[in-house]
């Protein structure tokens, strides 16, 4: 599989796992050009739309993050392929695949809330919605790639993969799992 195909490939149900995909309120439908992560789509515009942005770009999105990175999708999209191309040689699998892992793997399932009775606040444990946690671990994602790129020897895309593959296995090294695992605990306190 070339690497410039690697990027995109997430959409037909035959190169991803469908079963997986299942448990996901995300996009995998095919768009007319399913080699780049940019549709230009308005995603923000009604509030569940976003739910139909295919999952790579969403990756890409919350990659421009931080003032330095604000508006460099060809940036994020180089990152993506980089990281995508160094999941393949790591793993051996559809890089997507190890993707999708990742993002199920780093959702917190429960979550705090405040509630505020009589003039004082409590918190309270909540279940999280499909879309939010997709979002949450995408984040989770980057933000543990991006802390853990700076200031040291290793690319960005190294890191993303790095934290992709730690996520997809559930490991602890992983900034995304790390997180999940505290906002969960947290939680459970707080039924």
């Amino acid at each position: 599989m070339h690497a410039g195909q690697i990027v995109s490939v997430r959409d037909s149900g035959h190169e991803t796992n469908s079963s997986k995909l299942s448990i996901m309120y995300s996009s995998f439908k095919p768009l007319s050009n399913p080699y780049l992560p940019h549709t230009a789509g308005r995603y923000q515009v009604k509030r569940f739309r976003k739910a139909s942005c295919p999952i790579v770009e969403r990756l890409v999105n919350s990659l421009m993050m931080h003032g330095r990175n604000n508006g460099k999708k060809l940036m994020a999209m180089t990152i993506v392929q980089h990281m995508f191309e160094i999941l393949y040689l790591l793993t051996d699998q559809n890089p997507v695949d190890v993707l999708v892992d990742a993002i199920i793997n780093a959702g917190p399932r429960e979550d705090s809330t405040r509630i505020g009775r009589a003039g004082t606040v409590r918190r309270q444990a909540v279940d999280v919605s499909p879309l939010r946690k997709v979002n949450q671990a995408i984040y989770f994602i980057c933000t543990g790639a991006r802390e853990s790129a700076f200031r040291s020897g290793k690319t960005i895309s190294e890191c993303l993969a790095d934290e992709v593959l730690n996520a997809s296995k559930g490991s602890s090294n992983s900034y995304a799992i790390k997180k999940k695992d505290e906002i969960e605990r947290v939680a459970k306190s707080n039924r």
